[in-house]
């Protein structure tokens, strides 16, 4: 083996051209000995030189430069895929971040909703209590006198004088129901009494002894009756919109 052209191992299309070549020259020699006249061409010859040529074994010295390509190559490939590895890593880091990000604002969001929610309905049962008083104070401040006899129109002049015109037109509907604006309706099943039928009748001495004859004190009762247990007459007709009594 020639120096410089040490090779490091043996090719292995080489090897099989020259199992292939050796093959053809046993052929040619067996021919031969059997009488048959076997001759190669040129062209054989050159074309056999010439795939021997180009399959050669890699020289040690160009073999070493291809194993350095190769693992540039391999290197190439990992640091590509330790890229995409990092790149989907800082994605899903970002979305995660991001979806964190937007719980946090709806929660501040639900937070800030909730409280001025509560703020409103604070500023509402406020508004509520001080429209409460001030009728109280409204009724208590008005003084009717007794008159022998009342007419509708002069009823509902009274209960006006004594609530907001939102207020009055729900306390009119009851009335309407209940006793048609007559102060001295009486149910003769459950002896209910007056414009706002009170049961039993006699609880509108609270509100003066002259329950039974004059409309003011029956309104007057009624009135705290509905502040009192729904919050005002509306409270009140609501109530009896959905029960059909109050």
């Amino acid at each position: 083996m020639l120096e410089g052209n040490r090779v490091s191992r043996i090719s292995v299309r080489g090897f099989a051209v020259a199992s292939a070549t050796a093959v053809t020259t046993v052929g040619a020699v067996v021919g031969v000995a059997s009488g048959n006249a076997v001759q190669a061409s040129d062209d054989n010859f050159e074309a056999t030189a010439a795939d021997t040529t180009l399959l050669a074994d890699i020289p040690a010295g160009e073999q070493a430069q291809v194993q350095v390509s190769s693992l540039s190559e391999q290197a190439d490939v990992q640091a590509a895929a330790a890229d995409s590895t990092a790149r989907k890593a800082a994605e899903e880091s970002a979305r995660l971040r991001a979806a964190k990000d937007a719980e946090a604002k709806k929660e501040a969001a639900d937070e800030a909703a909730a409280k001025a929610k509560a703020e409103e309905e604070r500023k509402q049962r406020e508004k509520e209590e001080a429209e409460r008083a001030s009728r109280s104070a409204i009724r208590e401040s008005v003084s009717y006198a007794a008159q022998g006899s009342y007419s509708v129109s002069e009823i509902k002049s009274i209960a006006r004088s004594m609530m907001s015109s939102t207020q009055f037109q729900c306390f009119s509907n009851i009335v309407d129901h209940e006793s048609g604006w007559n102060y001295r309706a009486t149910n003769p099943s459950s002896g209910a009494y007056g414009l706002v039928q009170a049961l039993p009748g006699s609880k509108m001495a609270s509100a003066g002894a002259d329950w039974q004859t004059n409309p003011a004190t029956q309104i007057k009762w009624g009135l705290s009756y509905m502040d009192g247990r729904y919050g005002s007459p509306c409270g009140a007709w609501s109530f009896w919109q959905s029960h059909r009594w109050y």
